[in-house]
């Protein structure tokens, strides 16, 4: 009895086994757990260069990517196949002379890691490279209103990511101070507790509330009762994916502008420490190293009406931008 037992225990083992597994080639060759930005890595001559392979869904839900480089631009992958671990794309890219030549790349991605060769009129490559994190949606200054008595009172809260992704915050104030811990953003849902203090007088409370987009909803409760509270990301127009158009006397090529939560950002495959934001006007500084060599440029314009305007220009040259921004806002199938 205790054998029979036994094994029909190793046989539900072996099922869920088998399921488990099962599920997770259905997701591989579903091409699940792909989408974001990875960063690729290579050498050419001799030389190191990066570039990201990014992928997301269009409005229908479709998979899309594209190579988005410094200096090259923005190309979008043709002939994209994610098939149980497999990757497969080609893309077109223009040279200084305007002719325009065709890339290929096969691999594999799976565990975080993606890895193949790159095939052009300029050899085989082999490349590696692994996901880029993410900035968490929580992240950022947050203008969070609320009402005490007859006056209305804004205040700033301050949220931040260390490397591994730790939330931590702060709330800084001109007559208490405020000490918040225990911050979690799970699934839209943010809470956190705050400590006061003014002159001797200590108190409590506890944060509850969702976050949607770039909008925050909640209440702060305590033993003196519950307070409604309202935020609004700082920067949030701004803040995203922007598709821009740039023009030079070299003609026009696509490029990609991310704006982070927490104003930092990337201008192709450039990391931008600070993007700058007041009223409606934009500046930041794209720096890239080649070797021993640094070349800056300086970005200013505008965002208006939705519309992102401005000149990128250094000692050298400058281009025009032009630029808007992305909403992924794509259908579900099966009308989930």
């Amino acid at each position: 009895m205790k054998e029979k037992t036994y094994l029909k225990g190793i046989l539900a083992l072996a099922l869920v086994s088998v399921l488990l597994s099962s599920s997770q080639l259905s997701a591989q060759q579903r091409g699940r757990g792909i989408g974001g930005d990875w960063l690729l890595k290579a050498e050419f001559d001799g030389r190191p260069f990066e570039f990201i392979l990014s992928f997301s869904r269009d409005q229908e839900g479709n998979r899309t990517g594209y190579r988005i480089s410094g200096f090259g631009g923005l190309s979008e992958l043709k002939n994209l196949q994610i098939d149980a671990g497999k990757l497969s794309f080609a893309y077109d890219r223009r040279n200084r002379d305007g002719d325009t030549n065709t890339s290929t790349f096969s691999g594999t991605i799976q565990g975080g890691q993606l890895s193949g060769t790159l095939s052009s009129d300029r050899g085989d490559y082999e490349i590696k490279g692994a996901r880029m994190p993410r900035v968490p949606r929580a992240v950022g200054n947050w203008e969070m209103t609320y009402t005490v008595g007859d006056r209305e009172i804004t205040s700033t809260l301050i949220i931040k990511a260390d490397a591994e992704g730790e939330l931590t915050a702060d709330w800084p104030s001109e007559r208490l101070t405020h000490t918040v811990t225990g911050l979690t953003y799970e699934r839209g849902n943010l809470t956190f507790k705050r400590a006061s203090k003014m002159d001797d007088r200590q108190w409590e409370s506890t944060f509850k509330g969702t976050l949607r987009g770039n909008k925050i909803s909640g209440a702060f409760s305590s033993d003196r009762g519950e307070m409604q509270v309202a935020g609004t990301r700082i920067g949030g127009a701004l803040i995203g994916t922007w598709m821009l158009e740039t023009t030079s006397e070299r003609g026009t090529r696509k490029q990609r502008l991310v704006v982070n939560p927490d104003m930092s950002g990337l201008y192709g495959a450039t990391p931008v420490k600070v993007i700058k934001f007041e009223d409606d006007k934009v500046s930041f500084k794209v720096v890239r190293e080649f070797g021993d060599r640094t070349f800056e440029m300086d970005f200013a314009g505008k965002l208006t009406e939705g519309k992102l305007t401005g000149e990128l220009a250094s000692d050298r040259f400058s281009q025009q931008i032009t630029g808007t921004k992305v909403v992924r806002n794509f259908r579900r199938r099966g009308g989930r």
